[in-house]
């Protein structure tokens, strides 16, 4: 363990009352009272530090995976969007990489380095942190097979290693030292041919496009693949394609996606995740499970 660097001065960006709008992928949510972007680790061991005890606080990437409320989030945001995007290879096909790298420009990293197996990256749309913290896959692949181990901060600003052993590393779960958030990662990948890994993805990506509703505002995957089964599947046999609430649908391409097809609030969002839940387990007895992160306060209306 490393304590908080003694720096004296602030050094990243603060924003106050922020609309969380335009840090979601959804392009939904209330306000946070506060959102900080650190310049580096030290910068944000300082802020942490500096923090009340009694001061929530949540760390955001791209806000791929994130549904806040209208009503916003109390407390300080911890923005990675912009910073902490370093990436460095090392020896024995090992890299380390920063929690505020874009997946999908660590796959090309490995792609140009002719290392393998980190393929499945470019199907992520989000941040190297999150992909963490939920152990995000794409293609079949996930975060945490190539990790090997993690930098993690707690909010006094005291900074960590951990081990992959450190945690307990299921579908879409990580569990293990929740009051710490990861700043980094050392993964280990395979020698390879890189451009024959980045025409992979290609074909990867472009089956997608047409399958997926991408570049519209949504959170990719909503529920989790039950075992055995898929939640798409399941959602488009219980007749929900199209099924709209305000202008939250579910997408009439991918029925585990759910659009935001204008002016859609959070709350209708919340609504139909929850419509879709219950319609689903009544058909079939199947509880969905979320992927998405559900945070913040019911707005007034």
């Amino acid at each position: 363990m490393m304590a908080a660097s003694g720096l004296q001065t602030l050094r990243g960006t603060l924003l106050v009352n922020e609309p969380m709008s335009k840090h979601t992928s959804w392009k939904i949510g209330g306000e946070a009272e506060k959102m900080y972007t650190p310049v580096d680790i030290d910068d944000l061991a300082l802020f942490l530090s500096g923090l009340p005890e009694s001061e929530p606080v949540m760390f955001i990437g791209l806000g791929s995976n994130l549904l806040v409320r209208d009503g916003g989030v109390a407390g300080t945001v911890i923005s990675f969007k912009g910073c902490m995007a370093d990436i460095e290879l090392h020896s024995g096909n090992k890299l380390s990489a920063g929690a505020g790298v874009s997946c999908a420009k660590l796959s090309r990293f490995c792609h140009r380095n002719n290392l393998v197996g980190g393929e499945f990256f470019a199907g992520i749309p989000g941040l190297l942190g999150g992909a963490l913290a939920m152990n995000a896959g794409a293609f079949g692949g996930e975060t945490w097979s190539v990790v090997d181990s993690v930098t993690t901060i707690d909010r006094a600003g005291n900074i960590y290693t951990r081990s992959k052993d450190d945690y307990q590393i299921g579908y879409r779960s990580v569990k293990g030292h929740e009051n710490e958030w990861f700043v980094s990662a050392t993964m280990k990948l395979r020698s390879g041919d890189g451009e024959q890994a980045a025409e992979q993805v290609k074909q990867l990506l472009k089956q997608r496009s047409e399958t997926q509703p991408t570049g519209l505002p949504s959170c990719g995957s909503v529920f989790k693949n039950p075992v055995g089964d898929y939640a798409a599947r399941l959602i488009e046999a219980s007749g929900l394609k199209g099924f709209r609430i305000g202008d939250a649908v579910v997408s009439e391409k991918h029925a585990n996606f759910i659009i935001n097809s204008g002016q859609a609030k959070a709350a209708d969002v919340e609504a139909l995740m929850q419509h879709i839940q219950q319609t689903v387990n009544d058909k079939f007895n199947v509880q969905l499970q979320s992927e998405v992160k559900v945070v913040g306060r019911y707005g007034n209306d």
